[in-house]
């Protein structure tokens, strides 16, 4: 899939560490993947509050010199792609303010739902809004509870908001991590000798060598400082919202999210996929890197070779500069080349994670088909799209989602395929590993579990 569903962000906090902005900085480097449109890291030492925010990649943003200006034993991070706000510096996290009782940083993955009322009330009772972001009416519903201690006051500020969050936040002395009643996105503790880490994904704890402990548990608020870790639990149980994207698409196959090993759900989706929609071909190909896996599964299953028939360039920045003279599906071509003896002549199974618009599809299949497949069968290894998501994933609109209003036959002619097949929904949700009803499928159903 290219460039046409967004996770909004990736969040990374550490407290007790001499070298907090460099964890902080290779946390987000492993998180990478999450948002590559700025990324920010904020530390403190126990007084004072430090920031650097930038736009474009981790490893552009920060150098030595840079992290060398953010001293302090505790560090919290953050990796943007908008979904609620433009795209501007301003909007970068983490946000960090001074209030009243002092200095408070945060990064939110995920996205609320009734940011648009919150602001309207708050604004009309002089609040001052420094960004389009819906993150900063957190901090000024934490700034207003006042005369209460930090965690009444964090806790009074989140039983207003609705949506999908997974937080980390920090004061001069303290790290906080919190995760919305439905469990949308990600979130785990980890332990690195006596610091505590939190990030988004498992990953980023694997390359600073930290512990996984566990989960932060939805509905979960953590404080950590010199006193130790303390849990709260400020919501009532709510029937779970974890996002099935996280598995198809979002999270690192490295990572273990909602206690499974990303990559081998992936493969079993594929598996399922071949049990499904199995065809008559002499190879499997992924369209890689989000594919990889299913399409290892469905290679397996099938008794159908694995192959490379696509190579990916891995080194696209933001923007690159298009040649004046207009080279034909030059955007495709730019991310993706097919290696021409591999396809030439064979009846090729393309596994892909999922279909959004379709025109990216459309101009895979007609490379691949020029590059010599005597057959192409597509295969999705997730259910039709004919939803939008309101909870942290930058998807276009329902009118233009393709599956929204043609069938697989029309997509089918549309793309130019032999065949098109999507995994079903059940089969999807049996491959997952995890409770059916735990997850999130709005995007697949139009069934939206938070208002």
């Amino acid at each position: 899939m290219y460039n046409e569903l967004n996770e909004k962000c990736g969040v990374f906090g550490i407290y007790g560490h001499l070298e907090a902005a460099r964890l902080t900085y290779l946390g987000l480097y492993a998180l990478q993947h999450r948002g590559q449109e700025s990324a920010g890291i904020v530390t403190a030492d126990g007084r004072n509050m430090f920031s650097h925010l930038g736009m474009g990649l981790v490893a552009d943003i920060f150098n030595r010199d840079v992290l060398d200006k953010l001293p302090g034993y505790l560090a919290i991070g953050h990796n943007r792609y908008s979904t609620t706000g433009m795209s501007f510096i301003k909007n970068a996290q983490p946000i960090l303010i001074k209030y009243a009782k002092g200095q408070l940083a945060i990064g939110h993955n995920g996205n609320l739902t009734n940011t648009d009322q919150i602001r309207q009330r708050l604004e009309k009772e002089g609040s001052i809004f420094q960004t389009t972001s819906d993150t900063e009416v957190i901090l000024h519903l934490i700034a207003k509870a006042n005369g209460v201690p930090l965690d009444v006051a964090v806790v009074k500020a989140l039983k207003q908001v609705k949506g999908a969050y997974s937080l980390v936040m920090a004061t001069a002395d303290t790290l906080i991590a919190a995760r919305d009643p439905y469990g949308v996105r990600p979130l785990c503790l980890g332990r690195l000798g006596d610091a505590y880490v939190i990030s988004s994904e498992t990953c980023a704890l694997d390359l600073i060598n930290a512990t996984y402990v566990r989960d932060i548990e939805p509905g979960e608020l953590v404080i950590i400082n010199d006193q130790g870790l303390k849990s709260i639990k400020f919501a009532k149980e709510r029937k779970s919202a974890l996002c099935i994207f996280e598995f198809i698409y979002f999270s690192r196959p490295d990572s273990y999210v909602f206690g499974h090993n990303v990559h081998m759900i992936r493969r079993e989706y594929g598996k399922q996929l071949a049990r499904e929609s199995q065809v008559k071909a002499d190879l499997v190909i992924p369209v890689p890197d989000s594919a990889n896996s299913a399409a290892v599964g469905y290679a397996e299953q099938a008794g159908i070779p694995f192959e490379t028939g696509l190579i990916r360039n891995h080194y696209i920045g933001r923007t690159f500069i298009e040649p004046d003279q207009q080279i034909r599906d030059f955007g495709a071509k730019i991310k993706y080349n097919p290696v021409r003896e591999v396809l030439k002549g064979k009846r090729v199974v393309v596994i892909d994670d999922s279909i959004v618009r379709g025109t990216t599809s459309r101009k895979l299949v007609k490379m691949i088909y020029e590059a010599g497949a005597k057959e192409v069968h597509l295969r999705i290894s997730s259910p039709p799209i004919i939803g939008p998501c309101f909870y942290g994933i930058d998807t276009p609109t329902k009118k233009e989602l393709i599956a929204s209003s043609h069938t697989v036959k029309e997509i089918e002619k549309y793309l130019g395929v032999d065949s098109l097949r999507y995994l079903s929904l059940s089969g999807l949700l049996k491959a997952s590993k995890v409770e059916s009803t735990k997850f999130c499928c709005a995007c697949f159903t139009d069934d939206y579990p938070i208002k």
